[in-house]
């Protein structure tokens, strides 16, 4: 059988050279830019806006004990917007040269103590991780899509979290769980999971999940 490959690929983006911002926090209104070159897709203002008001609901605010990791990290939008509202760690991953060296300028300009960038294969350094016994309270998972890593992902999660932590999952398409307890059963690799919120913008599907 084939080994599927867990490095990213991703498209290019047609369209001007684009950017983001840091919705709240120390650096608010902190512009990202994102490399055309490499067809990264950030994840728009708004829906981050969205989800971090939903991670604070579930965390009360206390970002300065939290322990997050960003691993498909690309723009870097996730990973900085949680280090600039004050988390205590951020670790980024991403196994693209250039992109990692972006990461990296943002890091310094910004002088972002709490960010370790690491270029290195996601799903790799996810198992590592989980045999050093690190765990994290947050972990955003932003992949290429139809990529099919959510599934890859998702299973190290559950031995990556803290209890009661918290996955932001990202996809192009809504995560398969039903409708209702009774509508029948989800994948395997969705199982341990709860879907906490999930919304959809444009072509974007964002949940939050928690172990059951």
């Amino acid at each position: 059988m084939q080994k599927k490959k867990s490095a990213p690929t991703y498209a290019r983006r047609q369209g001007p050279p684009q950017q983001v911002r840091i919705i709240g926090g120390t650096w608010k209104r902190t512009p990202l830019p994102v490399l055309d070159a490499f067809g990264l897709r950030p994840t728009p203002d708004r829906v981050r806006e969205t989800v971090f008001n939903w991670i604070n609901h579930q965390m009360t605010g206390d970002w300065d004990r939290a322990d997050c990791l960003d691993l498909f990290a690309g723009s870097g939008a996730l990973g900085f917007e949680a280090a600039s509202r004050g988390a205590r760690s951020v670790t980024m991953i991403d196994t693209v040269g250039p992109v990692v060296r972006q990461l990296e300028l943002i890091k310094d300009k910004l002088k972002a103590d709490n960010v370790r960038v690491i270029r290195a294969d996601a799903l790799a350094v996810a198992r590592d991780l989980i045999q050093r016994g690190q765990r994290f309270d947050v972990i955003f998972l932003d992949p290429p899509y139809q990529q099919d890593f959510l599934s890859q992902s998702l299973p190290l999660c559950t031995q990556l979290l803290n209890d009661g932590g918290l996955v932001y999952a990202e996809s192009g398409e809504r995560l398969p769980f039903p409708e209702t307890e009774e509508a029948g059963d989800v994948p395997e690799w969705l199982q341990p999971w709860q879907l906490v919120r999930a919304d959809k913008a444009g072509m974007v599907h964002y949940h939050l999940l928690k172990l059951r």
